[in-house]
């Protein structure tokens, strides 16, 4: 099969083609910003891209064109399409009629964790030797790489709730049927596509009624949207994680989440040393563990897999050490991913000073829908540091103002950047958050620190 595929370089779209690529079909596709690391991972793969939506880039000849979700009306290379009825198909259907068919899908949902906790459990199942298919919303460091074909029957799948193409505004996961389903947690988000979160209840509800009875649903023990959707309609057995009345409990023994015990029950049944840190990695570790369980993994393998399990790239992701300062690049951009990730942080570096510097990406946070839950996410971050968001409906800098720790607002990374390096000292963790590229800021500010002759500070 020859495809073409639009908006190639989105996270989930490469992993569609990196699938298509291994089962032996000719990829070839296109997207507006075609640059690393999405780029090189897809070149290596003997994948040709090419940049922008030019018409000519199509062979009309192609079986399919195999269309993102950023791909609206009006893009040139989709209209090309339309007016020579060239065969198209989401991204979405296209996985489910060529890979997950007949395939033991086990599908990890919620609002937070998909990608952590879906990698956690493609390396359980990789460990156990049972060759696991997985897409990914990210880049596991065991792996590598975002997506692969694998062998029958199991297929380990990050399941999110966002729409499936301009054709189909379905959330994604409803075309998965997952036999095995994690959900992890639900709060608001993807204001762009949702008007408020009873409506993502909704598509959560119709995900339940998808799953077998022969099946199994490992909830968050402790959230009440989740016990929400259920209420509505449950017809597959159920397990709980997490909280204090979880089936599956944790107990921390070192309180920055790096070293904890696992119970079933009131059964102590192992302990997990990783180079994770958080309480909200602890509670993923419990869901990737219960749904191993679920597909045949002995429990002492798969606590020996997450002893081994390295985390995914961007998830709290050391970027350098620099005359004693330590940068950070985390994917958290939502408030309570970024309460998690620096309350995580905070219990490990103890009272060294943690900067937070945000770029407020996704449209939610620059929507404002989250703007009043700002200041109590960023409670453990001794400084922030913002970029002024770009089309922002709220005002930030109103905002910054309430907080009782130092911040500033930049208008361009650059300057931000100019001016945060004299302020760092010897024993700084800066963590540089965003969901996007945040203007190459990462290298820039080691570069900076690196060049600086003042001097590194002692505080």
């Amino acid at each position: 099969m020859r495809i073409h595929i639009l908006g190639i370089c989105g996270t989930f779209m490469a992993g569609i083609a990196q699938l298509a690529k291994q089962a032996g079909h000719e990829v070839v596709g296109s997207d507006h910003n075609v640059y690393p690391p999405m780029s090189t991972q897809l070149i290596e793969q003997g994948i040709t891209l090419m940049n922008g939506y030019d018409p000519a880039h199509i062979d009309p000849n192609v079986d399919y064109v195999v269309v993102g979700n950023v791909i609206s009306r009006g893009n040139p290379s989709m209209e090309y399409v339309l007016e020579r009825s060239i065969p198209y198909i989401s991204g979405t259907q296209w996985l489910a009629e060529n890979v997950l068919k007949d395939r033991w899908v086990l599908a990890v949902s919620g609002t937070h964790g998909k990608t952590t906790t879906t990698s956690m459990l493609a390396w359980i199942l990789e460990t156990a030797g049972m060759n696991p298919g997985f897409l990914i919303g990210g880049v596991p460091e065991n792996f590598g790489f975002s997506a692969r074909v694998g062998t029958h029957p199991y297929f380990v799948i990050e399941a999110d709730e966002y729409d499936c193409a301009f054709f189909d505004k379905r959330s994604k996961f409803l075309h998965y049927h997952p036999k095995t389903l994690i959900l992890n947690n639900l709060e608001f988000d993807h204001a762009d596509i949702f008007p408020d979160l009873n409506a993502i209840k909704q598509q959560f509800h119709y995900l339940v009624r998808t799953i077998p009875g022969n099946g199994l649903i490992i909830r968050h023990a402790g959230d009440k949207n989740i016990e929400d959707v259920l209420s509505r309609g449950c017809w597959t057995p159920t397990v709980t994680f997490a909280g204090e009345f979880g089936h599956w409990r944790a107990r921390l023994i070192e309180e920055d989440g790096s070293r904890f015990e696992v119970f079933t029950g009131e059964v102590r049944v192992g302990e997990v040393n990783w180079k994770l840190l958080g309480n909200h990695n602890v509670e993923n570790a419990l869901a990737a563990l219960a749904a191993a369980e679920h597909a045949g993994v002995s429990l002492q393998r798969a606590l020996d897999a997450l002893n081994t399990f390295k985390n995914v790239k961007r998830r709290l992701e050391v970027k350098g050490q620099v005359k004693g300062i330590t940068l950070y690049d985390d994917f958290a951009h939502h408030p309570t991913a970024i309460a998690t990730t620096l309350a995580g942080l905070r219990a490990r570096v103890g009272t060294a000073r943690i900067i937070a510097v945000l770029e407020f990406g996704s449209y939610t946070m620059r929507s404002g829908v989250h703007q009043n839950k700002i200041k109590d996410a960023l409670t453990m971050a001794d400084m922030v540091i913002c970029k002024r968001p770009d089309n922002q409906a709220w005002d930030l800098a109103t905002v910054l103002k309430e907080f009782a720790q130092p911040t500033a607002l930049y208008d361009d990374v650059d300057t931000l950047v100019m001016n945060l390096v004299s302020q760092l000292a010897s024993g700084d963790h800066v963590v540089m958050m965003s969901n996007s590229g945040f203007g190459g800021i990462h290298q820039k500010l080691l570069s900076a620190i690196e060049k600086d002759q003042s001097g590194v500070n002692a505080w």
